[in-house]
């Protein structure tokens, strides 16, 4: 699935955005705890939606507000725009999560240092 044919690439974009957002707030965000929080804003988007009851969310401080805007995007998009369903909207958090890998190679904020020029 690339860009050029991804019919959710909009979800995509709002994530990214607020991923950028709290890189500003937060100066000492990383990418490993970008990435930490993209994988359990996975669970509590399936928690939200009824799944993964008996898994926990964690309370890093600076994963929370990833965490939050993952889930209030999930909700805001699941089901009620463009048919995203979950396993779609999940998958679009992972390919996030590995460009946030990917670029990890170029700092502890290579990332942001990638998207503030796109997003």
């Amino acid at each position: 699935m690339g860009l050029e044919d991804d019919e959710h690439i909009d979800v995509c974009e709002d994530i990214e955005i607020e991923l950028k957002r709290q890189y500003e707030v937060h100066a000492d965000l990383t990418d490993a705890i970008c990435i930490f929080a993209l994988e359990s804003a996975k669970t509590a988007v399936r928690k939200q939606c009824g799944f993964a009851k008996n898994e926990k969310i964690p309370d890093h401080p600076l994963a929370q507000g990833i965490i939050a805007a993952c889930v209030a995007i999930g909700m805001a998009r699941i089901g009620k725009v463009n048919h995203l369903t979950l396993a779609e909207y999940l998958a679009r958090i992972d390919k996030i999560k590995r460009s946030v890998r990917r670029h990890s190679a170029f700092g502890a904020r290579g990332y942001y240092e990638f998207i503030q020029r796109f997003v």
